[in-house]
């Protein structure tokens, strides 16, 4: 396994990753506490793409404005594959929820400790969603707080963190979808760990919801910068029904580029999420003018997650 990476100054992690145009190379980070840098890394199973990886990397630096060196290393598979372990741990989110890695629920049963709270037992393999990002904390924190018998739809499921939460919170029916393959996969897996129902689909936003070429366009359209790639996630996706609770944790533009079928989608409550703070404002004003209104919203780190009503 090859990893083409380079150490930049916290500040400039999410910019990177607004500005990061991969294709199929997938953009990761690693903070350790004790160095006052981020790694921002690139894995790759085929050493002859280290030399594209690393120019477009070094193409991101130079939008963002940096200078740091693009550097490739060799590191052996299994860590690879199982360094997000490190940095996925047992914690208390909310009033009722713990997140517990698959890989220490033994443990967990066995110290009865946080016992009183609602297990969501995960293994997010390269889905996003563990529980450690600000957006994913938010959005739990506002499905414990708002939890009640509603029906609920989760917008960019990943792991499934959040609508296996919504399940075992007493939301019903639950559905979810995704625009990565991988990501429904392991929602999946994920729910069945927790003994939960969920319907969850690949789909994307957008022109019929069968590609994501279009969907993509669209959403370049209102920023023709955005960093992101279309891919074919097949054909036959229905649409879902709207939801009384909805989580779009998505990024901030397509919030935006596609806040019409998004509403249409929420009945009463619509949570948004996955937006830089200094962007929230343009995302709020959007779906202001579709009938809703802000009931509160929270801010961790650089990230702002919106309550929303009709």
């Amino acid at each position: 396994m090859i990893k083409v990476f380079c150490n930049i100054a916290d500040a400039l992690v999410d910019p990177l990753f607004e500005v990061f145009d991969g294709g199929d190379f997938i953009l990761s980070s690693y903070h350790d506490i004790e160095e006052t840098d981020t790694q921002m890394q690139v894995y790759l199973a085929d050493p002859s793409q280290a030399g594209e990886a690393a120019r477009r990397l070094k193409d991101a630096l130079a939008l963002v404005g940096s200078s740091a060196q693009v550097e490739t290393s060799e590191v052996p598979d299994e860590d690879w594959k199982l360094a997000y372990r490190r940095h996925f741990k047992i914690e208390p989110i909310g009033r009722r929820l713990v997140t517990v890695p698959t890989w220490e629920l033994d443990g967990f049963k066995a110290s009865g400790e946080l016992s009183d709270r609602i297990a969501l037992v995960l293994d997010p393999g390269m889905a996003f969603g563990t529980g450690k990002h600000e957006t994913t904390r938010a959005c739990l924190e506002y499905i414990d707080d708002l939890a009640g018998s509603l029906s609920f739809l989760d917008m960019g499921c990943g792991s499934g963190i959040l609508s296996i939460a919504a399940a075992k919170l007493g939301f019903s029916p639950v559905a979810g979808f995704d625009i990565d393959e991988d990501a429904v996969n392991a929602s999946r897996e994920n729910a069945a760990l927790n003994g939960v129902s969920v319907d969850y689909r690949l789909f994307a936003l957008g022109k019929g919801a069968v590609t994501l070429d279009e969907s993509i366009e669209a959403a370049k359209g209102v920023y023709p910068d955005l960093a992101l790639q279309g891919r074919d996630v097949g054909s036959g996706a229905a649409p879902f029904a709207p939801a009384d609770f909805v989580v779009a944790n998505i990024l901030g533009p397509l919030l935006i580029a596609f806040a019409d079928e998004i509403a249409s989608y929420a009945k009463k409550t619509l949570i948004v999420s996955g937006i830089l703070s200094e962007l929230y404002l343009e995302v709020l004003a959007a779906f202001l003018s579709r009938g809703f209104r802000e009931v509160s919203r929270k801010t961790i780190g650089e990230w702002t997650t919106g309550h929303l009503s009709r």
